[in-house]
């Protein structure tokens, strides 16, 4: 997958700090599902949050500021562009993750078995 060679040492620092959600995720979902994902995946010009190539699917996880109008508009450039080269995208809130953590893990296995993997 071709990224930006500068995304690299950014994409490595947001592995080490990811987020209190992204690490729920991670540590009590992904790393153990059985299909290999990578955390905070350089891919074109963006970060991805979390990236199974298997079922070429990319988790984003998002807080309170993407809600903002300009934020919003980054994340539905970025969506149109893992679309373009053929990469679903399922976003969760971080209120999802807190409150319907179970609901998200189904909602990723379900993607996942679907596409075939």
């Amino acid at each position: 997958m071709k990224y930006r060679g500068d995304l690299k040492a950014k994409a490595q620092k947001l592995r080490v700090n990811m987020t209190k959600e992204e690490r729920h995720l991670w540590y009590d979902f992904l790393k153990g599902y059985g299909v290999n994902f990578y955390r905070q995946k350089p891919i074109g010009n963006y970060i991805a949050d979390f990236y199974c190539a298997r079922a070429r699917l990319v988790i984003e996880i998002d807080g309170g500021r993407h809600y903002e109008p300009d934020e919003m508009e980054y994340d539905k450039r970025r969506t149109d562009y893992f679309n373009a080269i053929g990469i679903s995208v399922l976003r969760f809130s971080n209120m999802d993750i807190w409150h319907n953590f179970n609901g998200v893990c189904i909602k990723i296995d379900d993607f996942v078995k679907n596409r075939g993997v």
